[in-house]
């Protein structure tokens, strides 16, 4: 159940108080990157070893297969039938190749069991490729596994704690071949925005064309912009894409109610508002009490017996309706200072939003989570 004490005032008081929001702006690099600076994911197929008989069971003959051709690189014949398996599991490691990283770099990976293992703890990742979409290898990973929790006991009294079929190597991973991404010489550049939106594009365009004093920057559409090199920086480009990055834009979203029924939490953007619309809100609580009387024989009574009676005394209250206009807001605060009028608890005013919502009154995307 929510309580009853309300959040609203406070909400309130911090929407009065709080600076308008156009001082509030993004850096570039938060809101956008440059076209070809991101990571790329690597995958491989390994061997984890050293596990305390909680490795893959016979029947995943993949496992099986793996650990005899890893024997037979080595230089010994083995038959995939004789393999006892159970300190050994198969897993799928993965990475995020940074931008720009080198041979020699290293990076962190995730070993996540692929067959029937129970736990990878204590367990030691074997030398393993990881390959990109291409085929080709960008680093090898090895190192021991941490899961980050335990597993203990007995079939008869276990604790686990967290999960113990996947596991990360903290720099797991030697860089053996980077992404190759040539920046300089170029005449143009181009932003990719996180989130596109076709004001927000705009702004930047508009932010950066100011700090460069000429029509640098184009808007593409919604989510790409193109910003021309001049001739002074065809040769520093770090430089420049590091003076477009720290600009500062107020990015522009779909306004959006954010509603989470478990918890009563509701979550409103700056641009909430609603059109005029009448609510009546009227609250109905319940009141049960119950007494016992006990009857009790007379004295020398030839028969009698003690009889508890329960007594049950049931109120029905119903809070007098009220009938509130709210009037066509604008900004967050009032839309915060007409609800709160109201008086209602959390789970009351989700009720309320969607009421509004459905009624067409609501200026803004009603989300339920």
């Amino acid at each position: 159940m929510f309580g009853r004490f309300k959040l609203y005032p406070l909400l309130v008081m911090l929407a009065c108080i709080l600076p308008p929001s156009s001082v509030f702006a993004a850096r570039i690099k938060d809101i956008a990157f440059f076209e070809g600076v991101r990571p790329n994911q690597i995958t491989g197929f390994g061997l984890v070893v050293g596990l305390d008989g909680t490795g893959d069971k016979t029947t995943a003959l993949f496992t099986l297969q793996a650990i005899a051709n890893m024997l037979d690189k080595m230089g010994m014949q083995t038959n995939p039938a004789t393999i006892m398996v159970k300190n050994t599991a198969t897993v799928l490691v993965t990475a995020e190749l940074p931008p720009f990283t080198r041979p020699g770099g290293k990076i962190d990976v995730l070993v996540s069991s692929l067959g029937d293992a129970t736990s990878l703890q204590g367990g030691t990742l074997i030398s393993t490729q990881l390959k990109g979409p291409d085929g080709r290898v960008y680093a090898v990973a090895q190192g021991a596994i941490s899961l980050g929790g335990f597993s203990a006991g007995n079939a008869g009294a276990n604790i686990v704690k967290n999960h113990q079929n996947a596991g990360k190597i903290p720099d797991g991973a030697i860089v053996e071949r980077g992404v190759p991404l040539e920046i300089q010489g170029k005449d143009d550049i181009f932003l990719t925005l996180r989130d596109p939106d076709f004001t927000t594009s705009k702004r930047i365009a508009d932010s950066i064309n100011t700090s460069l004093n000429g029509s640098i920057a184009q808007p593409l559409d919604a989510g790409r912009v193109k910003i021309g090199v001049p001739s002074s920086y065809r040769n520093d480009m770090v430089s420049y894409m590091s003076r477009i990055e720290r600009l500062d834009v107020k990015p522009d979203t779909v306004t959006k109610v954010i509603i989470n029924e478990r918890t009563g939490t509701i979550v409103m953007g700056e641009n909430v508002r609603i059109a005029t619309v009448a609510i009546s809100h009227g609250d109905i609580s319940i009141e049960i009490k119950t007494q016992y009387e006990i009857s009790q024989p007379a004295a020398l009574s030839p028969h009698g017996e003690t009889v508890v009676a329960p007594v049950v005394d049931t109120k029905v209250n119903e809070a007098k309706s009220r009938l509130i206009l709210l009037p066509e807001s604008v900004t967050l605060g009032d839309v915060v200072r007409a609800l709160n009028l109201v008086g209602v608890t959390p789970r009351d005013l989700i009720a309320i939003l969607q009421a509004i919502k459905a009624a067409g009154a609501l200026q803004a995307d009603l989300e339920i989570i």
